[in-house]
């Protein structure tokens, strides 16, 4: 695919997305959308791609939100079509057996604010701030975002932050439990992959085992089943044999 609003680079085994929309501040159309599925859906397939980080070009946004000329156009049956498919990418994103880090480097408006929550972790620089704006435009969430800051931050202050659309800074995103880290912006995308590095060098058969399991817990099924499942699955696996090994042999494992 000839990518349209986003640059991609791998590092190692690390597949690094930037949205690259400046001119518009970063917004996700459905383009964009579109662009990031494909990406995912090739990384999921390629087994040199370990990890996922996504974030924006530019000191300014990482999104700043949907693009309000698209929301402008769109009708009733289009609304509904961006959302079914918004709402699929978010789930996509946030089930990827592969683990997905968010380095916001500046605003997280709206959708960019939902895209960072669908994210496994999230690591955000100083000059990042954080937005559910879209109660001043007439609409509401459209990708799950709501569903999703009621798990990270409670159900009251998700009240607050979708009733007045105001925006909070990095350290108040950290406070609230809606970001993991806050680190300075000049060492954002080191400090990203630096986390995702540490993450890796885990037996990717228990990251897959702790996606799905957390994950479980708020699908309306039963996580206790899942976790189980997921905890004697790992024995089939050689990377427990070799877990095992490395720790009575006091080493660093070498999980395949």
């Amino acid at each position: 695919m000839d990518l349209k609003c986003l640059v991609t680079e791998q590092k190692d085994n690390i597949f690094l997305i930037k949205i690259n929309r400046p001119e518009a501040l970063n917004a996700l159309n459905t383009t964009c959308l579109s662009e990031i599925e494909h990406i995912f859906s090739v990384s999921e397939k390629n087994k040199h791609v370990k990890g996922i980080i996504i974030s924006g070009t530019g000191d300014k946004a990482f999104a700043s939100g949907g693009d309000i000329k698209e929301i402008s156009r769109l009708t009733v049956d289009l609304a509904r079509k961006l959302s079914v498919a918004g709402n699929n990418l978010m789930k996509y994103i946030e089930q990827f057996q592969k683990p997905v880090i968010a380095a916001i480097n500046g605003i997280a408006y709206g959708g960019g604010c939902e895209l960072a929550m669908a994210c496994h972790l999230r690591i955000a620089s100083e000059n990042s701030n954080f937005a559910l704006p879209e109660a001043n435009l007439g609409i509401s969430t459209g990708l799950g975002g709501l569903q999703r800051i009621v798990q990270l931050v409670g159900k009251g202050k998700a009240y607050e932050l979708a009733f007045l659309g105001e925006p909070i800074d990095a350290y108040e995103a950290k406070k609230i439990g809606l970001v993991n880290f806050v680190v300075p912006h000049e060492g954002l995308i080191d400090r990203s992959m630096d986390l995702m590095k540490k993450i890796l060098e885990k037996s990717p058969v228990s990251i897959r085992a702790v996606i799905k399991s957390i994950n479980a817990y708020y699908d309306n099924t039963d996580g206790f089943e899942t976790e189980m499942a997921e905890f004697i699955n790992c024995f089939s696996y050689e990377d427990f044999k070799e877990g095992i090994r490395a720790f009575t042999e006091k080493r660093k494992p070498d999980f395949k």
